[in-house]
């Protein structure tokens, strides 16, 4: 993840209702980091670069790359398991 340190993500849950918290937020690296550690609830970490962007600067580990919005499936992009945290990130052309 060096080759984004500075890029802040959008961090979410599909279970809004059992959450007293906002459903996003912006979390850092360092967050994403410490989140990705935790083997009993790992996130889901979906990139929505584009292709030239990702084939420049590179993907998070272990990141889900999404297809384009107009190609976008969410029973097959995200996670069954509702309760999964899911991390969305994008440069958006740096």
């Amino acid at each position: 993840m060096d080759r984004l340190p500075s890029m802040l993500l959008l961090a979410s849950s599909l279970a809004l209702a059992a959450q007293p918290s906002p459903p996003f937020r912006l979390i850092g690296v360092e967050e994403l980091e410490s989140m990705q550690r935790d083997t009993a609830h790992p996130p889901a970490v979906l990139d929505a670069n584009e292709p030239e962007f990702r084939e420049k600067n590179g993907i998070i580990p272990g990141a889900r790359l999404l297809s384009s919005f107009d190609r976008y499936d969410v029973a097959r992009e995200l996670p069954a398991d509702r309760a999964t945290p899911l991390i969305f990130y994008c440069a958006d052309r740096l």
